[in-house]
């Protein structure tokens, strides 16, 4: 089976997310795309007021509930620690060593690739599928992540431009503005229904 990975926090999971992770699907020849939200994420500090990581991992059930291409794991939720992609590959690959793996990111995460925890073994464990469209800014990814071995295994999706962000959403909660159309109907439903990100205090990007 072809199977995409897609990580985040989604705190919370927006539209902006399933349309990656469709684009993904449909361009890739993808058979199943997996939601990975992190349970302790090592590139940003979650905030003392944000959901907990079950709470979001509810969140996600509740975007993709309606649609049998998605998926949601708790592989990084019920691991203690950081959540690092390349433990997270191997995991994977251990669990269904059958399975193809692709791990979704978009361009600015792609870049920062040669940065990670062992980069060159994350290329070697799943092909990286980069969400950017074609222009100056891949041609940069790709002279960044050239020197790595397995940079043959980088492609890349276009991606609609759609400026929604989850730091957006959480604003928006808080100063008690509308999210509809932002996220799933589910999600906005469950936001309200757990009084989420309603308090004042500092946003996380």
């Amino acid at each position: 089976m072809r199977v995409g990975i897609l990580g985040g926090t989604f705190n919370p999971p927006h539209l902006a997310h399933l349309v990656c992770a469709q684009e993904a699907h449909a361009q890739l020849g993808l058979d199943r795309i997996v939601l990975m939200p992190a349970g302790e994420p090592p590139h940003k500090q979650l905030s003392a007021g944000d959901p907990s990581p079950d709470t979001r991992y509810e969140l996600c059930l509740a975007a993709v509930r309606s649609d049998e291409r998605f998926v949601v794991s708790r592989a990084e939720l019920d691991r203690p620690g950081r959540s690092y992609t390349v433990d997270t590959l191997r995991l994977l690959r251990e669990r269904d060593p059958q399975d193809e793996l692709t791990f979704i990111v978009g361009g600015d995460m792609a870049a920062s690739l040669p940065s990670w925890r062992e980069p060159e073994a994350v290329l070697g464990l799943a092909t990286l599928a980069v969400a950017e469209r074609v222009g100056a800014k891949r041609e940069a990814i790709e002279r960044e992540l050239a020197p790595l071995a397995g940079a043959g295994r980088v492609t890349f999706f276009d991606m609609p431009r759609i400026d929604v962000s989850s730091s957006l959403v959480r604003e928006r909660v808080a100063a008690a503005r509308p999210i509809r159309y932002l996220v799933p109907d589910a999600v906005a439903e469950a936001i309200d229904r757990n009084g989420l990100y309603r308090a004042a205090g500092e946003v996380t990007t």
